[in-house]
């Protein structure tokens, strides 16, 4: 294999996004000043418009008739709604209380953030339908964990703060989530008559504006806990105890869902489409939500560690598990009385 050809296979395997991470983390060490707050990049300001810039993306992009086709699996959307909004945050609960002190107090408020956010929405419809899952289902269930992520989320953060000594103007943030992600997104719904068929042939720029977008958030987010000499303080223990509790949180995740779907007696496909919806958390959400939740709290950058290792790691071990599954065999069809079998033998072989 020639440099060319390696390096084209590796640029394929490659995810960008990821690498732009990590990009914008770098740039917010070596050039903090733009982006920290009374930086020339006016962070309070900018911080709001590119949320609303994600929402109107997603609004625009989503097809409306796809998520009425899932909705009427009610046992399958309390499953992953129970799982994205109760099991994880008990689970954020039971992690800090075993840890302790041992933790510095803004990684622990990033963790249970991380525990309360809602799922994904592309990531977990493009994993469903790589394995072969209930698409429609992972569609209607990753827009209403999104929609309800805007109210219980920040339920979820008062309340944790409450028992920490602390507190957060509860109604000022859900309005602010209101206003700058609900009303984005319902725009967005309301031009796709006019610009579905414009977004739809322009797909690959929209995803990239909107990654763009949240990796903008990114390096802002981490300008100012930069500045304030956060991360100066932290050590490599930090980094690798996240990366140690963000994989347990995924491994009790995974499992319960998949135990519970069988518990329940879902199909195939609809534990396919419950797995990689209740167990993953979004970013591109997530960045946007806690920028708005916590304004401009020097621990910021901290409070996003978790998800910034949860997210690649639930890339990765749900892309694994989307490649084994879509290696399986097909369901047979249903029998119907009467029907003549038509094998393999007997077919027409070019299939007329």
């Amino acid at each position: 294999m020639t440099f060319a050809r390696f390096a084209s296979a590796v640029a394929r395997r490659v995810d960008w996004f990821l690498v732009g991470m990590a990009a914008a983390v770098g740039l917010a060490w070596l050039f903090p000043e733009p982006g920290a707050d009374g930086g020339w990049m006016h962070p309070e300001l900018l911080t709001k418009l590119g949320v609303s810039l994600v929402f109107f993306l997603h609004g625009l992009a989503l097809p409306f008739a796809a998520l009425r086709a899932g909705t009427l699996r009610w046992p399958l959307h309390a499953t992953v709604q129970a799982c994205t909004f109760l099991l994880f945050p008990l689970l954020g609960i039971g992690l800090l209380a075993a840890v302790g002190g041992h933790m510095p107090e803004g990684l622990r408020l990033g963790f249970f953030y991380l525990c309360a956010l809602p799922s994904t929405v592309s990531s977990s419809v493009a994993l469903t339908a790589a394995a072969r899952g209930n698409v429609a289902a992972a569609v209607f269930n990753a827009t209403l964990s999104s929609l309800l992520g805007v109210v219980v989320t920040p339920l979820w953060i008062s309340g944790y703060l409450e028992t920490e000594g602390g507190g957060l103007p509860l109604g000022g943030v859900i309005l602010d989530l209101v206003l700058w992600l609900i009303l984005p997104l319902i725009a967005g719904q309301l031009v796709r008559p006019w610009f579905g068929g414009w977004a739809a042939r322009h797909k690959p720029a929209i995803n990239r504006v909107d990654r763009g977008t949240v990796l903008l958030l990114v390096y802002t987010s981490f300008c100012d806990s930069m500045m304030r000499g956060v991360w100066t303080e932290q050590g490599w223990g930090e980094i690798l105890g996240t990366l140690a509790g963000a994989g347990v949180l995924l491994a009790i995740a995974l499992t319960a869902t998949s135990a519970t779907c069988r518990l329940l007696r879902f199909d195939e496909a609809d534990r396919i489409a419950a797995v990689f919806c209740g167990s993953k958390k979004t970013m591109a959400s997530g960045v946007p939500m806690a920028s708005l939740i916590f304004g401009l709290n020097p621990d910021l950058g901290l409070i996003l560690l978790p998800i910034m290792i949860y997210h690649p790691l639930q890339l990765v071990v749900c892309g694994v598990l989307a490649g084994r599954w879509s290696r399986r065999e097909p369901p047979p069809p249903p029998e119907i009385p009467g029907a003549k079998v038509t094998t393999a033998s007997t077919r027409d072989p070019q299939g007329v």
